[in-house]
């Protein structure tokens, strides 16, 4: 499933928020979409056996940072389970107090309104409470098990056969 799903690129993101005792904790996160624009809704998906959505949770607002492309050193940073996160970094407290990283491509701040537990996952959705975005430079895209699009498709002569397969010629709906 991994390998079928690499093949679509989805940005990158680093949700943050503030723990209980106003430490700033993060993480990366590559599942995050737009749900609704009346009310205006986000979503991103968290693992539930993360250390930061945890207490990200346990405050109730989030902010969702999407990367820029020259940005794979806050991804490492922040995908990575070891470290101190904030540790040197240059990031702001928002007014809607959570923690905003510098330099981003957006910024949503939300507060959760719903969680729901799905697999090894919790599906999280937040209504925006503010947006706030930078123009010019392109976005981090992971795709292929890489960052950037120009990654190489691995060769699969002999995909596996079973009901997650279709063939390109094969119609949907």
């Amino acid at each position: 499933m991994r390998r079928a799903m690499g093949v679509f690129a989805t940005g990158v993101t680093v949700v943050t928020g503030l723990d209980p005792q106003g430490d700033p904790v993060g993480f990366a996160c590559q599942s995050f979409a737009s749900v609704s624009l009346d009310p205006p809704l986000v979503l991103f998906c968290a693992d539930h056996r993360g250390r930061a959505w945890p207490r990200i949770r346990d405050t109730g607002r989030f902010c969702v940072n999407v990367l820029a492309e020259e940005q794979s050193g806050l991804c490492e940073r922040f995908g990575s389970s070891r470290g101190a996160k904030f540790e040197g970094l240059g990031w702001d407290l928002s007014r809607w107090g959570t923690p905003a990283l510098r330099g981003v491509l957006m910024r949503a701040h939300a507060e959760v309104v719903d969680v729901r537990a799905t697999g090894d996952h919790d599906v999280v959705i937040g209504r925006v409470l503010g947006l706030e975005t930078e123009d010019g430079r392109r976005p981090m895209l992971f795709f292929r098990g890489h960052f950037g699009v120009e990654a190489e498709a691995p060769a699969h002569p002999n995909p596996p056969a079973g009901p997650f397969t279709w063939g390109m010629g094969d119609l949907w709906g």
